[in-house]
């Protein structure tokens, strides 16, 4: 269903070209390493979304999380999206973006005071409340401004999502959600609070998951609970149903065919007189963005073969700290089928800056570019300026259009950023 990314990663000439521009120009200009990501992918991978919903009563809020660089969340603004966000960073990212107040939904377990009243000052679609203080300390934020706000409560289905055991949002010993069993006494003390208008039920199990039976099982679970609520007179307008579906982060990976999806939510769910609130993050800019990166050394010896590259941990964390597969491809491509078992390193002083182990990989030489593929989500927005690394750019393109959407910045402004204290002088 997803557009692929062979479609608008192509090599021409043998040179990798992101829609019509040859990759080694972006490093020409920007230096390496850096982020791309492809507008029209994007703008694909959002558009099969929606065909995939069809005549379902829904709104779609893209999971700011997954990349939140404001150039993206204004592209996806234009295409009808709103916002999902668990941050006020987030909720001031979207703003800038465009988005009206009206169309972010405040997700999160640990929403401050100061948070709800950014939120609720410069408007808001509803809050995911995740916990019975939260619903006390929202109504008086939300009494002390005069003002009603409209929320779902989050329930936990706990489901196993069948993900890494970092993103599993669903299981009961997660920190997400108020317990199923819990769902009837919340609702009817959320019914009570003066300033607090309750819409309906939000869940989320999990992140990159690739198989329709956990979405199966939640989806079950949250009809059996509108039918309860609705007996016991609680108008369930609104189900957020979160996001989570995974990408192929490899060409043999198997992921869930979105048409499928659609159909499942419609004939477990369509029935409830319901309108479904959906928030994709990775799914709609996870396989729209490259780490184009350029080889430093070769660190060839007797028991093992490193490349050496000069991005590290801190740009892209996924596999230290998820064990994460990204396929690695060269720039230039291969003139023979010559390869060899490597491991893709970066230069942060921590073995745990691999990018990759054993893998079999084309011959190159110093100074080549290589791209690590599957690196719109959860790249920049996860990055760090460890071992005093600053961030690296990102870059959007359009046709033959490039153009930077975040600098990077100098080490010296970096450091400048610290201050010594006048008592250590």
């Amino acid at each position: 269903m997803l557009i692929t990314e062979k479609s608008y990663f192509k090599y021409r000439k043998k040179i990798l070209n992101l829609e019509d521009v040859p990759l080694p120009e972006i490093a020409y200009q920007v230096g390496t390493p850096f982020y791309v990501y492809s507008a029209t992918a994007i703008k694909s991978n959002y558009e099969k979304f929606i065909l995939a919903l069809g005549e379902l009563n829904y709104s779609i809020s893209y999971a700011v999380k997954a990349n939140s660089n404001i150039a993206i969340l204004k592209l996806l603004g234009s295409l009808g999206a709103g916002m999902d966000i668990v941050s006020s960073g987030e909720y001031l990212r979207a703003k800038a973006a465009g988005i009206p107040g009206n169309k972010i939904v405040f997700s999160g377990v640990g929403k401050t005071k100061d948070e709800m009243n950014l939120a609720i000052e410069g408007g808001i679609k509803q809050f995911n409340v995740e916990s019975e203080s939260e619903l006390r300390v929202l109504n008086s934020v939300a009494v002390a401004q005069n003002k009603t706000v409209t929320i779902s409560i989050r329930i936990n289905p706990d489901i196993d999502a069948q993900t890494h055991e970092k993103i599993s949002t669903g299981k009961a010993d997660n920190k997400f959600g108020i317990p199923y069993e819990d769902a009837e006494k919340i609702f009817q003390k959320a019914s009570q609070l003066s300033n607090l208008k309750v819409s309906g039920i939000a869940v989320h199990i999990g992140s990159q998951l690739t198989d329709l039976e956990p979405y199966r099982q939640t989806f079950l679970k949250l009809a059996e609970l509108v039918h309860v609520l609705k007996s016991r007179g609680h108008d369930v307008k609104s189900l957020d149903l979160g996001g989570g579906i995974g990408i192929a982060y490899s060409d043999n990976k198997k992921v869930i065919d979105l048409l499928e999806y659609g159909k499942l939510v419609k004939s477990v769910l369509g029935h409830l007189n319901c309108k479904f609130e959906f928030e994709p993050g990775r799914l709609i800019v996870g396989n729209a963005g490259l780490l184009v990166c350029s080889v430093l050394y070769l660190k060839y010896l007797k028991n093992k073969k490193f490349i050496v590259v000069d991005s590290g941990m801190n740009d892209l964390s996924r596999p230290s700290m998820y064990g994460a597969y990204h396929e690695i491809i060269p720039i230039k491509e291969e003139n023979n089928t010559s390869r060899i078992k490597v491991d893709v390193v970066g230069p942060i002083c921590e073995t745990g800056d691999t990018f990759a182990r054993d893998r079999s990989f084309p011959i190159v030489e110093e100074k080549d570019l290589v791209a690590f593929k599957s690196c719109g989500a959860y790249g920049s927005v996860m990055a760090s300026e460890y071992n005093s690394r600053p961030l690296i750019p990102e870059v959007f393109v359009k046709g033959t259009n490039f153009s930077i959407i975040r600098p990077r910045p100098s080490i010296m402004s970096v450091i400048q950023r610290d201050i010594v204290p006048d008592w250590l002088d």
